[in-house]
């Protein structure tokens, strides 16, 4: 006898030759490797690091952000791509100021991947303005030239008068140095005399024209010094101009510019740029300052300092003064009180304190009865007034005219705010109403016979009588074929 078949029975869907014929099982793949996001990113970094390196690249800086950690974050790109770059607060001290939004750079740095966000970097070692290369170049080559020719040497750096009379400035009269320093002379020492040789700059042939004005001041002292009746020669010169870019101050890096200061007979203080820059004048000026207003400092030094000793000494003086007045004021109240205590009206003086301690003691003792007895009636006074109940009705009273006012107050708020709504909802109706579009300069069409609006020429009949309404009146006509 067969076995029933159960629901799951699927020998007739399938034949036995079938099931016995079964193919080979397929050769196993090989396994494969899966990577962790990090572990792949690692090593992307490797390779970039590995194989890139250190790289040069130049570009337009976006995207500017200056943590307060001191790290600088930006964008370099160019017309097709972008960089992400960032500047640790410990690299490029000496040019962080370049990366400014908007400005073509030329970057050194290592090329890496920020593994947090996957994304590939530059880490910047180096800044440079892009085009400015080659100045740094020639600007290495004079320096190193100069400094073989012996146009650096301390030995021959000469120090400045203490007290200058006349000085020279070698600088612009329209620019901001030439205000910083008289600024400063002006609070420091109004009684220097200054000499101005006007000159650019900045741009082509600026560095002949400072040479060729501190030349012009070194005429003018020795023409000065030679008058027998009264001498007026210049104490030293001045080069100085405000701040700005390398091409901005190529001026002072001019070989005519640093042989005109060495060949100067007068000490020569050079103040170029701000405190980072650094030009050729300045290793051959006898003293470098770093902005106009430090050299003026440096200049009104002697003055302002032997200014400050006569004022500081007059005021010791005056301390001293002080002190010995009360010295011997101090003495003299010493003395007094000896005097004072033995003067026989001083025992006399204690029985009249005595008395008056009497006398305040009774007072005392008198106002604290007052005082208690007082106390006594207004508490009675208190229990009398909380058992009358004409007190608790006035104030019940009182609560109920003023919650009264209250709902009075509130019922006109109420109403007032329900009539501007109710005004405005009026005036909205009448704007959106007929009445305003045919006040315009417009008109209604409709048929005459059923008062039907025409919106379409072509509803139209030729011979159709039709009703034309405007602001004031109406209109009738009949139509006629177009």
């Amino acid at each position: 006898m067969k076995p029933a078949k159960s629901q799951w029975d699927f020998g007739e869907l399938f034949p036995r030759e079938a099931i016995a014929k079964e193919p080979a099982p397929a050769p196993k793949e090989p396994a494969r490797k899966v990577l962790t996001v990090s572990e792949l990113t690692l090593q992307v970094k490797r390779m970039l690091e590995g194989h890139v390196g250190q790289i040069w690249v130049t570009g337009e800086v976006t995207n500017f952000r200056a943590q307060s950690s001191g790290h600088i974050y930006f964008t370099l790109k160019d017309f097709d791509s972008q960089l992400s770059c960032v500047l640790f607060r410990n690299e490029a001290r000496g040019s962080r100021a370049l990366v400014q939004e908007g400005r073509k750079l030329v970057l050194q740095g290592d090329l890496t991947v920020y593994e947090a966000r996957g994304q590939y970097q530059l880490r910047v070692t180096a800044v440079e303005l892009e085009g400015v290369g080659a100045l740094q170049q020639a600007f290495e080559r004079l320096k190193q030239k100069l400094n073989a020719e012996g146009l650096f040497a301390q030995e021959r750096k000469r120090p400045l008068p203490r007290f200058p009379q006349r000085i020279g400035i070698v600088t612009s009269p329209t620019g901001a140095a030439i205000r910083d320093v008289l600024h400063v002379v002006q609070r420091r020492n109004p009684g220097l005399e200054i000499i101005l040789a006007p000159c650019r700059v900045q741009g082509q042939g600026a560095g002949e024209e400072v040479a060729a004005a501190i030349r012009l001041l070194n005429q003018f002292n020795l023409g000065s010094s030679r008058r027998e009746e009264a001498p007026t020669g210049l104490d030293l010169i001045l080069v100085t101009r405000g701040g700005g870019s390398l091409e901005d101050l190529w001026a002072f890096n001019e070989e005519v510019v640093a042989r005109a200061i060495f060949d100067s007979q007068l000490p020569v203080v050079s103040a170029v740029g701000h405190e980072i820059d650094s030009t050729i004048s300045d290793f051959v000026a006898d003293v470098r300052a770093a902005t106009p207003s430090a050299a003026a400092e440096i200049i009104t030094e002697g003055v302002f300092s032997s200014c400050e000793f006569l004022t500081a000494a007059a005021e010791r003086m005056r301390r001293l003064c002080r002190q010995q007045l009360e010295d011997k004021r101090y003495e003299t109240a010493q003395l007094f009180q000896r005097l004072a205590r033995l003067h026989p009206r001083k025992r006399f003086n204690e029985w009249l304190q005595r008395l008056d301690d009497l006398q305040a003691s009774a007072a005392r003792c008198l106002r604290q009865g007052v005082r208690q007895h007082h106390l006594v009636w207004r508490n009675l006074r208190d229990r009398l007034l909380r058992v009358r109940p004409r007190q608790f009705l006035e104030q019940r009273r009182d609560l109920l005219a003023l919650e009264e006012r209250r709902l009075r107050e509130q019922m006109r708020h109420q109403m007032r705010a329900i009539q501007i709504r109710f005004e405005k909802l009026e005036t909205q109706l009448r704007l959106l109403g007929p009445e305003q579009v045919l006040a315009r300069g417009y008109s209604i069409t409709m048929d005459a016979a059923t008062g039907r609006v025409i919106r379409s020429a072509t509803e139209v009949k030729t011979g159709q009588r039709l009703r034309t309404r405007l602001k004031t009146g109406e209109i009738k006509s009949k139509a006629e074929g177009g």
